[in-house]
């Protein structure tokens, strides 16, 4: 008896040419699917979804470690998430990226900007960037209460970049003071850090799209809506008018679903961290910062579970409703460190509060 013959096989077989090797099919495959990952993770740095990036970023490493992802456009992709990563992190003062414990998440994000210049087109908004990462890396020291870190961070800087030597005094003047909530730092708070950023994110999405796959994929669900859209209107015609209203609901749902699927910008209110097996090794870090290496994204991560929540916590909670607005739990995670808190702890501790009449 002659042995039976793989159907499915012989469906994939015919797919590919005789011409065309597999390998280089697989290298171009590979291509759309890391430009994919790319573009899903500037999504979800900007939505502040940071559960989803994450896992994302699991996905981009790997398919970053690919022999055919090495040209220097995946390499750039690669250091501009890396960059996301520590940004994420920067108020997070115990996260380690480099073997110097000294280098928190800000200043190891400005060593990766520096190489990242020639990504910006626009001179002023990688001069604000730098500027913005300054005074953060010195601005979160001094809001968590550690003055000498603040001064370690100006004299690293001062050793390891250049800046306009008008901010350094200024911050040098705000640090021997302790000036937390100096008006200096609110006008580079932050948050606009995190705008600032999202304006460099669009610029350079726009000039590189990689949005092949996203949106092949895009057409794909717009199709399968549309499809599902049309049998529902077949059945519309047998249903009495009860059931009418109740598929009527049914299309309105479909409809939304299928709707702006390219909308990628939308805020969130979901913050964690992202934590890796371990930091990146000095080795490691030459090779990221001469663009020659991939692996820039792994760190270490070492923090206590949630504890009580504390006078101090309860601070900053009402500090951050107080400037970003009730409901704006994600800006407010990235403005403080809540020790590993998400949003809808924060949402359930704000809730207390009103309730206890602890505040207005």
């Amino acid at each position: 008896m002659e042995p039976e013959i793989n159907n499915e096989t012989a469906t994939v077989a015919s797919y590919i040419d005789e011409n065309v090797h597999f390998s280089h099919v697989t290298a171009v495959a590979t291509g759309w699917m890391f430009d994919f990952m790319f573009i899903s993770l500037c999504r979800r740095f900007k939505e502040g979804k940071f559960d989803e990036f994450n896992e994302a970023l699991l996905t981009f490493q790997a398919l970053s470690n690919s022999p055919s992802m090495k040209s220097d456009l995946h390499n750039e992709k690669t250091m501009i998430c890396a960059f996301l990563v520590r940004v994420m992190h920067g108020k997070q003062l115990n996260v380690l990226f480099e073997e110097d414990d000294h280098v928190m998440p800000l200043m190891s994000a400005t060593k990766i900007w520096s190489n990242l210049k020639h990504t910006v087109a626009d001179e002023s908004l990688f001069t604000t960037i730098t500027i913005l990462l300054l005074v953060q890396s010195v601005a979160v020291c001094l809001d968590k209460g550690k003055r000498s870190s603040a001064s370690s961070v100006l004299k690293w800087f001062e050793n390891n970049k250049e800046f306009p030597q008008k901010v350094r005094v200024k911050l040098s003047t705000i640090v021997t003071r302790r000036e937390t909530y100096h008006p200096f730092l609110m006008s580079f708070s932050f948050s606009r850090l995190l705008d600032t950023i999202q304006t460099y994110l669009d610029v350079y999405l726009k000039k590189n799209p990689s949005d092949y796959l996203l949106k092949a994929a895009e057409m794909m669900v717009q199709s399968q809506n549309i499809e599902g859209l049309e049998d529902v209107v077949t059945q519309d015609s047998s249903l009495s008018e009860e059931a009418n209203t109740s598929t009527e609901d049914r299309k309105t749902k479909r409809k939304l679903l299928s709707t702006k699927v390219m909308d990628a910008w939308k805020p969130d209110t979901c913050k964690k961290a992202f934590v890796s097996l371990r930091r990146i090794s000095q080795n490691e870090l030459s090779q990221m910062t001469s663009l020659k290496s991939t692996d820039t994204l792994k760190i270490t991560k070492t923090r206590k579970p949630p504890q009580k929540w504390t006078a101090q916590l309860d601070k900053y909670l009402k500090d951050g409703v107080k400037h970003h607005g009730q409901g704006k739990w994600s800006r407010i995670l990235m403005d403080y460190d809540f020790e590993g808190r998400t949003g809808t702890m924060l949402k359930d501790r704000w809730r207390v509060l009103m309730r206890s009449h602890k505040v207005g």
